[in-house]
């Protein structure tokens, strides 16, 4: 028997909860407790990390190298291969406004192509941290002083990168962030395929963090 083509689409649900508390409240991030209603009627306990979201911006210069930095991560103690991102500091902001800026801040660099890449739920069973990764092209140095960098920001360093030689780095389990993996790896994909021409706006809805134009 054939298969036949099926398109998957995750769909919003949400489960009684009879109770939520607050137990962490941090600078940027929360842990909430909910009591959650099972579907055999049983009650349990979920604990998870509140996240205002992130953006991430996947740079692809005119030789089709990816623009990749190199940040300290305490809670792995590793040095990572990341790409440009960052949180949505301010409520219902526009994420292209917020990439943008994050590719200026962490690089020095502006784009004037932009496009939806990949939206994806970072870890759904712990965080509703949920990002949109950007791809941007077309890319130039921006004029005048760099932007201050403080802390972890302060040590970083930038690269560029073929993007094959990314692709190899995953597979090959040398780099791990997951918005490089899941950038690096989508764009691969559509450019094997329908190509870039073929990717969402860059202000296409985006359900999981509403924001106005």
């Amino acid at each position: 028997m054939g298969q036949h083509s099926q398109r998957l689409s995750d769909t919003p649900e949400e489960w009684q909860v009879t109770e939520t508390t607050t137990p962490f409240t941090g600078n940027k991030t929360s842990v909430r407790t909910d009591r959650v209603v099972m579907p055999d009627g049983s009650t349990v306990t979920r604990d998870y990390q509140v996240h205002p979201g992130s953006v991430a911006v996947l740079a692809l210069d005119e030789q089709d190298r990816v623009l990749v930095l190199r940040q300290y991560r305490h809670p792995v103690r590793q040095k990572l291969w990341e790409i440009p991102a960052g949180l949505l500091d301010v409520p219902g902001e526009n994420p292209l406004h917020a990439a943008q800026r994050e590719l200026y801040e962490e690089a020095h660099v502006k784009a004037e192509d932009w496009r939806v890449l990949a939206d994806v739920y970072t870890t759904p069973g712990g965080c509703d941290e949920a990002v949109r990764i950007f791809l941007a092209r077309e890319l130039s140095d921006v004029e005048g002083e760099r932007f201050e960098v403080f802390e972890e920001e302060a040590d970083m360093e930038l690269a560029r990168v073929p993007l094959p030689d990314l692709v190899r780095g995953v597979l090959a389990g040398e780099l791990h962030n997951n918005c490089l993996v899941v950038g690096a790896l989508t764009l691969t994909a559509v450019l094997a395929g329908e190509g870039v021409e073929s990717l969402r706006p860059a202000d296409a809805p985006w359900p999981a963090r509403p924001f106005t134009a």
